[in-house]
């Protein structure tokens, strides 16, 4: 071999050499280092731990008193939800009611404006009513009257007679003449005395002079049975008196006919019980109805409504 080559070849291993000590020696300087580094950093780890440690239990302790704020809120949340869904219905429940209060009010406004109109109708009814009323007061008050003006001119004609043998009374509005039995007829007879003539003449002055009267004489006997001639029971004595004082009043004192009518009411409307001589004295009577003309009285209660 030649020196030169030589040269250039010991050259060349020689530069290999020096890269792979150079890569032994920083490969030796690169473990000592990291050696060193992870003894430093063994140092300053034990320091950071404690921290980290202290800091993770204080970051635990912040999360569990979050977490515990978290579950308040979502149960305040949960109720604050129900309670607004609660008031939600209630509002709800509000606005129909006031829809139906709205619609109530008009309704009742209605039915005041329909009742106010029937209230003035009834008020119109009443006073018309009341108007009627007043006119039949009125016509009862002339008809009372008239009714006082009559009783007081048989009492005045009458006025010198025996209590036991007349009586007047007002019933109802209607005015009766009781005169017993003992003053018209003799007993088991229909036929008027003298006596009772002279009472009867008075009685058709009274009824004379009020020509707008009519009147019913009603024949009343006791229950003692009765058959003789020409009376056949009380029923035929109580018809027989009845007509027997009408035919007097008619002939005697020209008493209208038709003012007049005749009636027999036999034993049955006694004043008292038959059950003693007194008594049955007391309900043989022969008694004179003024009969109230009711077509003078609607005549008097029409003037007043015209």
């Amino acid at each position: 071999m030649k020196p030169r080559r030589f040269f250039y070849v010991f050259i060349l291993h020689l530069r290999e050499f020096n890269l792979k000590f150079n890569k032994i020696k920083m490969k030796k300087h690169l473990a000592i280092a990291t050696v060193f580094a992870i003894f430093l950093s063994s140092c300053v780890s034990q320091k950071k731990y404690a921290e980290l440690e202290t800091l993770q239990q204080n970051t635990k302790s912040l999360l569990d008193t979050a977490t515990v704020k978290l579950n308040t809120c979502n149960e305040e949340k949960e109720a604050a939800e129900a309670r607004l869904a609660s008031l939600q219905d209630r509002v709800n429940f509000l606005q129909a009611n006031n829809q139906d209060l709205i619609n109530n009010i008009g309704n009742l406004t209605t039915l005041s404006q329909k009742g106010a109109e029937n209230l003035e109708m009834s008020l119109e009814s009443m006073k018309e009513k009341d108007m009627k009323i007043q006119t039949m007061q009125d016509a009862m008050t002339k008809k009372d009257s008239v009714t006082l003006a009559l009783v007081t001119s048989l009492k005045g004609v009458l006025g010198n007679m025996s209590d036991d043998d007349i009586e007047i009374n007002v019933e109802k509005g209607v005015v009766y003449v009781s005169i017993s039995d003992k003053l018209l007829f003799r007993s088991g007879s229909y036929t008027v005395t003298e006596r009772a003539k002279e009472v009867l003449g008075k009685v058709a002055k009274v009824v004379n002079d009020k020509p707008e009267i009519e009147f019913m004489v009603e024949g009343h006997t006791d229950n003692v049975p009765i058959k003789i001639d020409g009376i056949d029971d009380n029923w035929d004595l109580s018809v027989k008196r009845a007509t027997s004082v009408i035919r007097i009043l008619q002939n005697d004192f020209n008493v209208s006919p038709e003012r007049m009518t005749a009636a027999g009411r036999s034993y049955y409307i006694p004043l008292v019980d038959n059950d003693s001589a007194s008594n049955r004295a007391r309900n043989r009577r022969t008694r004179i109805v003024v009969l109230p003309k009711l077509d003078q009285f609607y005549d008097l209660i029409q003037q007043g409504m015209n």
